[in-house]
């Protein structure tokens, strides 16, 4: 299912993904408490074949300033726990390309909390955001913006909003196929576009302590 590096981009498995978590000073303890997924098909979002949902973290999490908004705990008492749609993750994750913005942080604690998760790659849009354009905010919100995507991000994502899993894993589903267009003429292929905009997948003990760079 991974697709050949030879095949147009828009044939690639893409699946665009975003993680809500209580925070990386939790280290090994950060729990996730948002999740969304949404393939990306023809070069676009295909967001009813997707999932979004809240995760029960199975503690309280009080009130912190950088965890998202409405993630309290009253919403995510009744949520699913993170087991009980592992399945449901695994259909959508198992070799396909997952597409984020500083993708890596998504990966690292989703992988933590569920490594028999099998996806066959990572593609970054901020990675792709430098190759474009050199000495500009990289943020996910700079991007959206910049490249007036907003309106179409409220759109696909009705009642979302930035920093929320949902808009945001729209917002690099749009960003990914705007950024393309300004990095290629035509459409690359694959294997192209893995050159500009792929990351690692090894997770190493180094990362999980390093300060996250600003997304928005």
């Amino acid at each position: 299912m991974s697709g050949s590096p030879i095949d147009p981009w828009t044939s690639a498995p893409l699946v665009a993904i975003d993680l809500e978590g209580t925070g990386a000073q939790d280290r090994d303890d950060e729990a996730i408490l948002e999740i969304a997924l949404v393939p990306i098909v023809a070069g676009l979002p295909r967001i009813p074949a997707g999932l979004s949902t809240l995760v029960n973290p199975d503690r309280p999490i009080g009130r912190r300033p950088w965890i998202s908004p409405g993630l309290t705990d009253a919403a995510l008492r009744t949520a699913p726990a993170l087991n009980d749609i592992e399945q449901a993750l695994a259909d959508q994750v198992d070799g396909h390309y997952l597409v984020g913005h500083n993708v890596t942080v998504d990966w690292r604690l989703l992988h933590r909390r569920l490594p028999a998760l099998r996806p066959a790659g990572l593609i970054d849009t901020m990675r792709l955001s430098r190759a474009v354009a050199h000495g500009h905010p990289h943020g996910l919100g700079a991007l959206v913006d910049g490249l007036h995507l907003t309106d179409a991000v409220n759109a696909a994502a009705p009642g979302s909003q930035p920093h929320r899993a949902l808009w945001d894993t729209v917002a690099a589903a749009l960003l990914l196929r705007a950024l393309i267009g300004k990095r290629w003429r035509r459409a690359p292929s694959l294997g192209e576009l893995l050159t500009d905009a792929a990351a690692p997948m090894a997770v190493h003990a180094a990362e999980v302590a390093a300060p996250q760079p600003a997304l928005f």
